[in-house]
């Protein structure tokens, strides 16, 4: 019986900090932004596969730039500190 204390114990804290929501009402305020978060997103239009591969090109091409441009201006403060020095 030692052996599943802890686990009763568990079950128990988690049981009242449910009931303890429950009688709050936050049980009730996170069941209505749920619904209400399901009825928002059935109103979305999502994108085609082709947009959404398209769009996914596009953000690995940004990727790559940026990363390249931070990397010049790294090696450009890089070398005008080494001459300063």
């Amino acid at each position: 019986m030692k052996e599943y204390s802890g686990i009763i114990f568990g079950l128990v804290l988690v049981g009242a900090v449910f009931g303890a929501a429950w009688y709050m009402g936050y049980v009730l305020r996170l069941s209505n932004y749920v619904q209400a978060t399901r009825e928002e997103l059935k109103k979305c239009t999502w994108p085609t596969w082709e947009e959404l591969k398209g769009s996914t090109i596009l953000i690995m091409i940004s990727i790559v730039l940026l990363g390249a441009f931070t990397t010049v201006v790294d090696m450009v403060v890089v070398a005008f500190v080494r001459l300063i020095i």
